[in-house]
């Protein structure tokens, strides 16, 4: 897509050489015009760039939101299924615990310290969420891209009046 994108701009830039070398050549434009329309190009081009990084930016960072809250959900249905592991071998370790056996004692530190492990898990899910996706969502809808889009259109209107 980008390819595609670079090829338009490049015959969009040829077009318009095109245009003002057959004009410069009827007496339409002086040297000084076309100057200004080089530098007018440049302006156009560079506004084009910024409007293709800030959505690429945004595409990548709506892609790790998305990716992050698929994180999310699959640890969140994990920490459920350990969480649930955990309390039945703390129940196994305190229920045979009176019979002295070494297999009620080994399940009950494990189910121990499952829960511990996923009461931590559950913090770092929590962290992420708050810490890395929400920012990011932000940052999706945010200023800087609408900034460079609007500013994109609002110059092709005003070159296209001005051609026209």
């Amino acid at each position: 897509m980008e390819a595609i994108k670079k090829q338009a701009t490049k015959l969009r830039e040829q077009v318009a050489k095109q245009q003002q070398a057959v004009l410069r050549h009827l007496g339409h434009f002086s040297n000084e015009d076309v100057t200004v329309d080089e530098a007018d190009l440049q302006c156009h081009q560079k506004l084009q760039d910024l409007y293709s990084s800030t959505k690429a930016a945004k595409h990548l960072q709506r892609n790790i939101v998305r990716g992050i809250e698929g994180f999310i959900a699959t640890s969140s249905k994990l920490i459920e299924i350990s969480r649930k592991l955990a309390d039945d071998c703390c129940k196994y370790g305190v229920e045979d615990q009176n019979t002295g056996s070494s297999l009620a004692k080994a399940a009950l530190h494990f189910g121990n310290s499952h829960k511990s492990i996923e009461d931590e898990r559950e913090t770092l899910l929590g962290i992420l969420g708050e810490q890395v996706s929400e920012p990011l969502r932000a940052l999706i809808t945010g200023a800087p891209l609408e900034d460079a889009r609007h500013l994109t259109h609002r110059y092709d209107r005003f070159r296209q009046e001005v051609e026209a």
